[in-house]
């Protein structure tokens, strides 16, 4: 079954390099890790979750990679506050 329609609003991964292709100079545990791309696009060509898919970014660019995921939301933040920063722009003046 189909996890994502034509149109749909998705996320691919494209792996860039692979980990016998990474500089020498990366730290031992980043060597050993593929180095990955994540694009978010209009679903063009494909729709199963891991399987190849091409998307269409809103800038236009078409990419092709694996499907990771339909509807992708940022799920980053900058932490947890720090009351100690809360107050330097009033205390410079800004």
């Amino acid at each position: 079954m189909a996890a994502a329609e034509k149109g749909a609003w998705v996320e691919i991964q494209q792996t860039i390099l692979e980990p016998s292709q990474r500089a020498p100079t990366l730290p031992e545990d980043t060597k050993a890790t593929p180095l990955v791309m994540r694009v978010s696009g209009f679903l063009v060509e494909g729709g199963d979750l891991g399987a190849p898919a091409t998307v269409e970014t809103i800038i236009g660019r078409r990419l092709a990679g694996t499907l990771r995921t339909v509807n992708p939301s940022y799920s980053h933040s900058f932490g947890t506050t720090v009351p100690e920063l809360l107050t330097i722009g009033a205390e410079a003046g800004l």
